[in-house]
C-alpha cells in the first residue's frame, strides 16, 4: 500500500509539493510548513514520524532536503 502523503523533490525555489491521498496541499519550504500542512488535514505534529515511510514517501531527497537540488542524486 502506499503512503498516503507523498513529499515531491524541491523546486527550483527549495519549495516541496505536499500532496495527500491524490490532493495537492500545497508548498512546503521547510519541515515546520510540512508540518502546518499536515495539521490542516487533521494529522497532529506530534504524531507525525517523518521516517514513517507508511505515512509519507519522500521523492527525490528525504526530510532534510529543502534546497535547490538538495535531492539530486548525483
Amino acid at each position: 500500500m502506499a503512503a498516503p502523503i507523498t513529499v515531491h523533490p524541491p523546486d527550483a525555489e527549495g519549495g516541496r509539493r505536499v500532496v495527500a491521498r491524490g490532493r495537492i496541499l500545497g508548498t512546503a519550504h521547510h519541515v515546520y510548513d510540512l508540518l502546518d500542512l499536515l495539521q490542516a488535514v487533521g494529522l497532529e505534529p506530534a504524531d507525525v514520524r517523518l521516517d514513517d515511510p507508511e505515512l509519507i514517501e519522500w521523492r527525490g531527497g528525504g526530510a532534510w532536503a529543502w534546497g535547490p537540488g538538495d535531492g539530486d542524486e548525483s
